[in-house]
């Protein structure tokens, strides 16, 4: 199974980089369902989580400008818009992953976006990658320490 979503993870990062580039290029025919069911087409041999991958880029898409204004803080010195394309996205998919997966533990989702950003990002994107989400992940975690025992999650 976690080969089979880390497959999933790269149909959806495909899927995503199209979107962006599709529609910072003006284009008005993008259909991001049929993006989706082409691009897992692709792979529908080898695919078994399907709605994971609708889940994962239909959730970072509907989420992007939220998960851009988390991001910036976080890296100041990188405005979200100058970042590569693909560690963008990547930072996203990894983000929503921490926001909104509850089936995933933190270190891995960090460590597949890492995994991705040595797959299709620039020589150094997962040393930034894994140093944008760590932070994240240390800031989330001090978050939770400051919440008194009997209001956090059972």
């Amino acid at each position: 199974m976690a080969s089979n979503r880390h497959l999933g993870r790269i149909i959806a990062l495909q899927t995503l980089y199209e979107e962006e580039f599709r529609l910072e290029a003006g284009d008005k025919s993008l259909d991001l369902n049929e993006v989706i069911d082409r691009n897992i087409g692709r792979y529908a041999e080898m695919v078994e989580d399907k709605q994971f991958i609708r889940n994962l880029v239909k959730g970072v898409s509907k989420h992007a400008s939220d998960l851009n204004a988390e991001l910036q803080p976080i890296a100041p010195e990188w405005p979200i818009e100058q970042i590569a394309r693909m560690d963008r996205i990547i930072l996203r998919i990894g983000l929503y992953e921490l926001k909104y997966g509850d089936d995933v533990p933190p270190k891995v989702v960090i460590n597949e976006a890492v995994e991705l950003a040595k797959a299709f990002g620039g020589e150094n994107s997962s040393k930034f990658i894994n140093g944008v989400l760590g932070t994240i992940l240390r800031q989330f975690e001090e978050s939770i320490k400051d919440i008194p025992s009997d209001t956090k999650k059972k």
